[in-house]
Parts: structure tokens; C-alpha cells; sequence
């Protein structure tokens, strides 16, 4: 799953999507389904309690290289770095963020987060190991 078939030289032209982190099967890495209780994985059937279900960065990107537009999506804790914190804490920095503020769409990240995310990668190049 981690092998490279080549490396990809291009610039970041925009950020696909604004939630940057996903509930993730310990197992399987796939998105889980939560309740308020329990999660669920769907591809591997794991469950457990929702309070311990851990996070996996997600980053859909548009860039361009010299010749031609890719949709890339970055995962995992090569992320660390750009965010400088696991997916695990910023997940937990959003909700306590969420909760101050009164935001009921639990998915929502925080615009400001968002603003910062596309600062950081467009216009930026970057080699992606694809």
C-alpha cells in the first residue's frame, strides 16, 4: 500500500475538500461509521466505542505540473508536519473549537482552518509519491 510507482513534481492549484480528517478503522484504514455511541466499519466489520475511534488525515488536492492537471489526495501521517499536530489531536483541537463556538455540523472544520490549509499548499510545489 505505502509502495511508489513514481514520483509526481507539480504545484498545488486548490484544496478539494474542508474536512482534512476522517474517522479511520484501525484495521483497514477505511472511513468509519459513528454514532454517538459505537463505530463501524463497514469494509471490515471492527467496532467499538465512538470515544475511541482514532483519526487519519485526508487532503484532496488539484495541481498541475508542467503539461498536465492531477487530482491527488494525500493521507496519513505524512501530514504531520504541515499541520504540526496528529490527526488525532487536531480532531480533538476541532471539536473543543466546535463546541465553543456553537457549531452543530461536526464534520465542519473551522474556517480559519481551512483559510490557513490553503495558504499553506497553493501556489506551493511539491513531489508526490504516486
Amino acid at each position: 500500500m505505502n509502495s511508489v510507482g513514481g514520483l509526481l513534481a507539480a504545484s498545488v492549484i486548490s484544496v478539494q475538500n474542508s474536512c482534512f480528517i476522517y474517522p479511520a478503522c484501525q484495521k483497514c484504514f477505511s472511513r468509519l461509521i459513528l454514532d454517538s455511541r459505537r463505530f463501524n466499519c463497514l469494509k471490515c466489520g471492527c467496532t467499538g466505542e465512538a470515544k475511541d475511534a482514532s483519526y487519519r488525515y485526508r487532503l484532496s488536492l488539484k495541481t498541475a505540473d508542467t503539461k498536465d492537471v492531477f487530482d491527488i489526495t494525500v493521507f496519513g501521517s505524512c501530514l504531520d508536519p504541515f499541520f504540526g499536530v496528529t490527526a488525532e489531536n487536531l480532531q480533538r483541537y476541532i471539536q473543543a473549537f466546535n463546541q465553543l463556538s456553537g457549531e452543530t455540523n461536526t464534520d465542519a472544520s473551522p474556517g480559519v482552518l481551512v483559510q490557513a490549509v490553503e495558504t499553506c499548499f497553493i501556489g506551493k510545489r511539491f513531489i508526490f509519491g504516486v
